[in-house]
This record gives structure tokens, sequence and C-alpha cells, in this order.
């Protein structure tokens, strides 16, 4: 009886300490004129409801507090925004004490010289840089053929196997940047250069906490790897007399044509960028294609209807050019609408560089604002039955170009390899359903937050079509 008691005390104060300790980490953070919402604990704050519970913690929170609320995840104070109108006013207002505001975790692994961390004059001549690398006339040029020559070899002997396509998009999409990147050395760095580009993306959603075994820990170690890797590359290259038409040969081009110069260290973070957003989108919206092709044959017939006009154009072996690419309208629509529907891309994150005055609120200086997007894929006034998966909606050109197409971001930070990360979908696309039919196997589950995927993989039977 004794005993018993003992436990029931020590439960009892620890439930008051708790209390306590949660009582006291709201009143740091209840100033006058922020919005309503709930803090969590110190330190954490309500980071592992946000990442286990994601949309229904958002919607729970909303249902509580309005679409305009605060809170604390990933290791900051932040404000979300789940308001439309609101959402385009933040993304459009960079100038207006609005900053790229990512998680520490994320600048520490990525690299502060990234072009998502940087902003004003900085991001101005980064974006520059790299949209020289990814420009129509590029892509058209130089990165399309690259992309053809990988996605048909790579997509080579699928038939009469069963594979996880999961695992398959993920290492399509990383290998077909890296030869876009690095050409001549992609084969001999990829096998080491992988599972460590693997490990860094996972650290970049996680608590900034340098412990053994985290996530974020693994991140930083496979980011100084990466740093060895990418830092003996360039040093072979400037010992080479070799030219290399490549993104690498470009960022390293001293001759007047690049018009700001940059140092190593900005290479690789640009390079990483390049790797990390490229490889999330493509891979993800290619898995999920496939998933959704595979659920709905109209779409699929219509699709391969889309293809096989463009192969019976063609000589068996003739590449995919800029204007096949150009005709491919409803690949375009295909790939919209499984970025939509899966929400590859739940929203973006800015910083206030400034105390500021949001929607009848005060934000303070360096707080973080979450412009949530992930709603504006399901309003059923801008897309009529919107958990259907349907690309004809966007056959009509209107709906791409609305003010809440929000899919590539917004305002001065919209994607700026968009149009690479379609060719590559599409060509991908191409060869896949050109070359083969499918079925799934197991009926695997999938999570949709934080990040969209199969948690066992997402395994297929291939036969040749």
């Amino acid at each position: 009886m004794g005993v018993l008691m003992v436990i029931v005390g020590v439960f009892v104060m620890v439930l008051c300490m708790c209390t306590a300790v949660l009582r006291w980490n709201e009143m740091r953070y209840r100033k006058k004129g922020l919005p309503p919402g709930t803090m969590g604990w110190p330190v954490f704050g309500e980071t592992t409801e946000f990442l286990k519970q994601g949309p229904n913690f958002m919607k729970n929170q909303r249902a509580r507090y309005g679409s305009f609320f605060k809170s604390h995840i990933l290791g900051c104070p932040t404000v979300v925004s789940m308001d439309p109108e609101l959402n385009r006013y933040i993304l459009m207002n960079e100038a207006k004490g609005l900053v790229p505001g990512y998680p520490q975790s994320m600048l520490d692994i990525l690299g502060k010289c990234n072009i998502a961390a940087v902003h004003g004059s900085t991001h101005k001549l980064m974006r520059g840089a790299l949209l020289a690398l990814i420009s129509p006339t590029m892509i058209r040029q130089q990165l399309l053929p690259k992309i053809d020559e990988f996605m048909r070899a790579f997509l080579s002997n699928w038939d009469n196997q069963v594979i996880n396509i999961q695992d398959k998009t993920k290492e399509m999409a990383f290998l077909s940047s890296l030869k876009q990147i690095a050409s001549a050395e992609s084969s001999s760095v990829a096998q080491q250069f992988m599972p460590e580009f693997f490990k860094l993306v996972l650290g970049t959603l996680s608590l900034p906490i340098d412990l053994p075994g985290t996530n974020y820990r693994r991140g930083f170690q496979a980011r100084q790897n990466i740093l060895k890797i990418l830092g003996q590359l360039i040093e072979k290259r400037k010992d080479s007399e070799e030219s290399h038409k490549d993104m690498l040969g470009y960022l390293m081009r001293n001759d007047g044509s690049n018009r700001h110069k940059l140092s190593d260290d900005e290479i690789i973070d640009q390079i990483i960028t390049i790797l990390y957003s490229g490889y999330e989108t493509v891979s993800t919206t290619s898995m999920m294609a496939v998933k959704y092709l595979h659920d709905h044959p109209t779409v699929l017939e219509e699709l391969r209807k889309e293809h096989m006009g463009i192969r019976e154009r063609k000589r068996a072996d003739e590449p995919i050019e800029w204007n096949d690419l150009k005709s491919m309208r409803f690949t375009r629509a295909v790939i919209f609408e499984t970025s939509r529907l899966a929400t590859i891309v739940n929203g973006v994150l800015r910083k206030t560089t400034q105390e500021m005055e949001l929607n009848g609120y005060v934000i303070p200086k360096g707080w973080r604002i979450y412009v949530y997007t992930r709603e504006i894929n399901y309003d059923p006034f801008l897309y009529p039955d919107p958990l259907a998966f349907n690309p004809w909606r966007w056959m009509d050109k209107g709906l791409e170009s609305q003010n809440y197409f929000l899919i590539f971001g917004g305002g001065t930070r919209q994607c700026p390899g968009k149009e690479l990360g379609i060719a590559e979908i599409s060509t991908f696309l191409h060869y896949f359903v050109t070359r083969y039919r499918w079925e799934e196997v197991g009926g695997e589950n999938l999570m949709k937050f934080p990040r969209v995927e199969a948690p066992n993989g997402l395994h297929i039977r291939v036969s040749s079509y």
C-alpha cells in the first residue's frame, strides 16, 4: 500500500511539474498583439504533434483559433497562415520585412549560401546564376539531351520484374540531376555520393539537436562528406584543361560570361540546392504519378495515347526533343494534378526582419511565418470535386496562371527549376508508359505528411507493353 502511495505521489508531482512548465512556456509568449494559439513545450514546442498529425494538427488549430495562429515548430516560434489572400500577400512582399525563414536544421545542412536561405541582392545574384543554368535555351540545347539519354538507359530491362517504384524514382531523380551537374564524373562519384545525399535529405526536416543517432547529426555529417566529394571534384577540374558543358562547368567558368563569379563554397551550396530541390519534387511526383495512373486507367489510356503519338513520328532510337516536350499538354496536366492531389509541397517559411503587423496582429522580429498552402489544393471553389484525380481540369491554361496556383511557390521565390523538373518527369513518363504496363503488388500504405512517402515501399510488377 505504501509503495502504491509513493507511485501515485510521484505521478501527481510529475503531472504538476509538466503542467507548470507548459503554463510557464505559454506565459513567455503571451505578448499583447500576438495571434491566438499554443506554444507547447520549451525548445521542442509542438514539433512532435506537427510532424505526426500534420494536416489534422493544422485543422484542429484552425478550428480553435482561426486561419492565423501561433505555434512553436521545428525549433522556432512560428505564426501559421492558412488564409489564401494573406498567403499571397506574404509571398509577394519579401522586400517589406519578410525574408526566407527556413528551419535551422535546413540552413545548417543545405548551407548558408544556398539560394533558399539568402535574400536581397545576394538572392538576386544567386537566382541569376541558377536561372542561367536552367533557362529554356539550356534545357533545349544541353539538359534535355542528357535527360533523354539517362532516362532511356535507366528505364531499360524493367520487364518481368517486381520493383519498388519509390526507390527507383529516388535513384532516378538523384542520378539524372547528377548527370546534368557533372556529366563526365557522375558515374564515378554516384555510388559514394548517393547514400550521403539521402541522409542529408532526412536531416533537413528535423529538430536541430546535435546528438548521436539523430537525423540532424546524420544529415550534418553527410553534408561534411558531400563537401569533401564536391571539393575534390572542383579541384580536379581546376587542374584539368578540359572544358565541360554541364552545370558545374558553367558555375566554375571564368570567362566573363558568368556575371557573378562564385566562390567554391557558393558553387558547392548551389549544387547541393539543385540536387535537393530537384530530388524531392521529381522523385515524389514521379512515384505518385505512377500510383495515380495505375488507379485511373482512363487517364493512363489518354497519357499513353499522347506518348505513342510522339513515338510513331520517330525512329526507335530517336530522342525526345524540345518540340516533343512542348506537345505533351496532357502530360503536363497529369504532373500538375499529381502535385496538387498528393500535395508534394505543404507550404513555405518566411521570417520577419522587424516587428510588423499582419492580419491585425503584431508579429515580433525573428519569428517564422509558415505559409501553409496545402488546404488551397483541396478548395472546391478552385478545384471542383477536389479529391478526384482529374488532369483534364488543367487543360484550361487559365488554371495554371490563377493567383492561388502555389504548387511551385510564389512571388520572387517561385521555384526556378519548375520547367526543368517538368521536363525530367515528362521524359520519365514517356519511356515508362510506352515501354511497360504494371500492376501494384501488396497495396502498401502511403504517408502524406511531412513528406509524401510509402514507409514500406511501393512495389509494382512490371511487364512489357
